[in-house]
């Protein structure tokens, strides 16, 4: 019946778009559709009652506006009330009691719908073209009407019910169309139009309209319509105009010959078509029924279009058009159409001869349900909160289209944004993502909260295709919702179900977080330590897993030795013994662990194991550790020494056990350093040492010197001058001796500087001692007797300085 048509068009290309329509279209059918297929509308009023059409065969016809026929006297009296000719002009009053018809068969029929009070014909003898009632609601019923012939004339009945008639206009031929509203008629012909007030009983003026190309102007219909009680709407030919009719200012007032009111066209424009009706819309929108200029390509007419127009100072901006398909169309000329409303319903008429059409402007449902059938579900959902409707029906028809274009993403935001906290649309909408596997698409917006926590069975089954399709997206779930959402076992159960190696890693930790939400840590662990991964350490943290570890911690260590030690060497945690019997079967971790421990524990405990794992792992710390450590047997630790053959630690051990001599043996055939044995018999300081490393030094002269540079304050040096055999051959000799003299003679005089300081300090702190004993001591009667607590003088005895006395 209606297509809508708008063209948008840029540099490159033009491309046509449906815009959303205006006007929903129905065609009246019923009584009427009998009376359209033996007669030819030719003239119409609406009523907010009824509809009244006037025929070219000359019959009216009175029906509902759902094209049924309404008794009335017209129905009784339909010979009476009949042209012999077309209609040209029905007309109704306010109260919808009484109509006025007109005819090329010069007759005008005033008639009573209900009544036959007020019935009368009038006969003109020449062709009537227009006819209009009293629009005053209260005024009597056919006490006023004005006929446009040669002239327009005004009739009034009397209070003796006789019909009086003025003569409005004669001068200006023909009277081609005629609208009243309260005291102002406005009236077109050949001239123009005027607006004529009856009150002052003048014309306001004439308006002069352009005469159409290769046509004349009385030929086409001039189209009137009262917008509001001082607004006239005129639409002739191709040409519209918005007329004010407004009282005149003080200025224009001065001018006493002036009517007081005066017609004012704020607005006039053209339009691309001819106008066959109008009516508004708006304060700034018209609707115009519209006859295209063009013809199709056998010279026939086309659709009718039915127009809305925003119009502003001199011009007019197309809102939306609709091409009309009425019966006949082709055949029709412009004034063949007939444009009729009720403004307070927003419903307007489109009549043709053959065909009646209703216009009703979209409600909210109108427009929801045509944003829906064009797919543009984000308008409509905008439109229905603004106007209290429920969004929620159009947004599941947008899930499921988007759903059905794969924009799954798109879909899964939609649910997100109306479903809210509803548990059960939550579920309905999921499922529609199953079937197309795109549970993926939803799974970032599922609600994960207590609020609103979906059936265990929607998780796991999100879970499940990420298994299938995407295992590092289904760990991040696992990481990402709470484990209270589903079950951990059926999930488990399902990775182990679809095991592969190629996902090992994110399988692996996927387990050992769906373990750990299990409370089955130890699993957990297991699963941590298959995959190498550190995050077991908070693990075992988190949830003092301490007593679970005891036969893990080799792997804890291999996996990070630094992380796992801090953990082993917390005694309150994790006893050493467990530690150590756990790692006897790796003596290098044993080594690292016990290393570690000896410098966070001082009582020694596993310091016996220490002496063989540094013998094993690291010699230079033995012996360090023999020199400060007192909890290992020596036996043992010099027994190592020697399969070792540590000579410096056997040489230490042998000290401690008092085989100096076989010590220092060592050090002499050994370990051949004459420093070192030196260094040792001043540390134990026997005879019996130094003679043995003279008698080793003697029978090698390259150490002799070295022994006579440091013997000096432990041997006498005499003693080792005397055994060097006469004619032996000793390099360095003399500057040994030299400087052996030197350091005796210095030795015997800070020897004798030492005992000069002593007796100094001794005369002195003697003298010293002798003088304290001579002084005398003051004795006043303040002093008391430490036992009686009595004075040890009288004030009364001695004089107020009190007394001295002496030993």
């Amino acid at each position: 019946m209606a297509s809508n048509e708008t063209t948008n068009s840029d540099t490159e290309e033009s491309t046509e778009e449906e815009i959303e329509p205006k006007f929903k279209y129905q065609r009246i059918a019923h009584d009427l559709k009998d009376i359209l297929n033996k007669d030819v509308v030719t003239a119409c009023a609406v009523h907010p009652k009824f509809l009244i059409f006037g025929t070219f065969l000359g019959r009216v016809y009175l029906l509902d506006h759902e094209g049924n026929s309404v008794d009335s006297h017209l129905n009784c009296n339909d010979q009476n009330f009949a042209h012999t000719v077309a209609v040209n002009e029905v007309d109704i009053d306010a109260k919808g009691e009484c109509i006025a018809t007109c005819s090329d068969d010069g007759r005008v029929h005033i008639i009573g719908l209900f009544s036959n009070d007020n019935n009368q014909t009038l006969t003109f003898g020449r062709s009537i073209r227009s006819v209009v009632l009293d629009p005053d609601p209260k005024a009597n019923e056919g006490r006023r009407f004005i006929v446009g012939d040669e002239k327009l004339t005004l009739f009034e009945k009397n209070f003796l019910k006789k019909l009086k008639s003025n003569v409005l206009s004669a001068a200006e031929g023909h009277v081609i169309s005629v609208c009243w509203n309260g005291p102002f008629i406005a009236w077109a012909s050949c001239l123009g139009v005027r607006v004529y007030d009856l009150i002052e009983k003048c014309s306001l003026g004439l308006m002069k309209w352009e005469e159409p190309t290769n046509a004349r102007l009385e030929n086409f219909r001039c189209n009137f319509r009262w917008a509001n009680s001082n607004t006239l709407l005129v639409g002739w030919v191709d040409t519209i105009r918005i007329c004010v009719i407004r009282r005149r200012n003080s200025v224009e007032a001065t001018l006493k010959a002036l009517p007081g009111f005066i017609v004012d066209p704020i607005s006039t424009f053209q339009t691309n078509f001819y106008v066959s009706g109008l009516a508004s819309l708006t304060s700034n929108q018209l609707v115009v029924l519209g006859y295209p200029k063009e013809k199709d390509s056998e010279r026939n007419a086309l659709r009718p279009l039915l127009s809305v127009l925003e119009y502003k100072l001199n011009s007019s901006e197309e809102v939306c058009t609709d091409s009309l398909s009425l019966r006949g169309y082709k055949e029709y000329m412009v004034n063949d159409y007939i444009l009729g409303c009720l403004n307070e319903e927003n419903r307007y008429y489109i009549v043709a001869p053959k065909d009646i059409v209703v216009a009703t402007l979209f409600d909210i449902e109108d427009r929801v349900q045509w944003l829906i059938e064009h797919r543009k579900f984000e308008e409509a959902m905008e439109l229905m909160p603004s106007h209290g409707g429920n969004v929620l029906p159009v947004a599941r028809l947008y899930i499921n289209h988007l759903i059905n274009q794969k924009e799954y993403e798109a879909a899964a935001k939609i649910c997100l944004r109306v479903l809210g906290n509803n548990k059960n649309l939550w579920e309905e909408e999921v499922f529609k993502f199953v079937k197309p596997q795109q549970l993926r698409a939803v799974s970032a917006y599922l609600p994960t909260t207590d609020d609103c926590k979906l059936d265990p069975h929607v998780y796991e089954m999100v879970l499940y295709e990420y298994l299938k399709h995407d295992v590092k997206g289904f760990l991040k779930l696992i990481k990402e919702w709470p484990s209270h959402l589903y079950d951990c076992s059926a999930v488990i159960n399902a990775i182990h179900d679809h095991f592969n190696k190629e996902n090992m890693n994110e399988l692996l930790e996927s387990l050992a977080m769906l373990y750990s939400y299990q409370k089955s840590y130890e699993s957990a662990l297991l699963m941590y330590l298959k995959l190498q991964n550190t995050a077991v350490f908070d693990l075992i943290r988190r949830y003092d897993l301490y007593s679970v570890i005891h036969k893990m911690i080799i792997p804890l260590i291999q996996l990070d030795r630094e992380r796992a030690f801090q953990i082993l060497l917390d005694k309150r945690r994790v006893p050493p013994e467990i530690v150590v019997q756990q790692l006897e079967q790796n003596q290098e971790y044993l080594y690292w662990y016990l290393d570690a421990l000896d410098k966070m524990d001082s009582r020694g405990t596993f310091h016996w194991r220490l002496v063989e794992l540094y013998a094993e792992y690291e010699p230079t710390k033995l012996l360090p550790f023999l020199k400060r450590s007192k909890h290992y047997p020596i036996q043992e630790a010099l027994d190592i020494c020697r399969s070792k053959l540590f000579y410096p630690e056997m040489v230490y051990l042998l000290g401690q056990m008092g085989n100096i001599v076989e010590a220092l043996n060592i050090i002499i055939h050994k370990l051949q350093n004459i420093e070192m044995g030196i260094d040792f018999c001043k540390e134990h300081d026997d005879s019996d040492l130094w003679n043995l490393l003279i008698v080793e030094s003697i029978e090698n002269p390259e150490i002799l010197t070295k022994l006579l540079d440091g013997i000096i304050g432990y041997v006498n040096p005499a003693g080792l001058v005397d055994k060097i055999k006469s004619g032996q051959k000793i390099p360095g000799l003399r500057k040994s001796l030299t400087k052996m003299l030197c350091d005796y003679r210095l030795q015997v005089d800070e020897l004798q500087i030492v005992n000069n300081i002593q007796l100094a300090d001794y005369f002195s702190m003697h003298a010293e001692v002798v003088r304290e004993q001579n002084r005398g001591l003051a004795v006043s009667y303040h002093n008391v007797c430490a036992t009686c607590e009595r004075s040890v003088i009288k004030k009364d005895v001695v004089p107020s300085c009190g007394i001295m006395v002496f030993r």
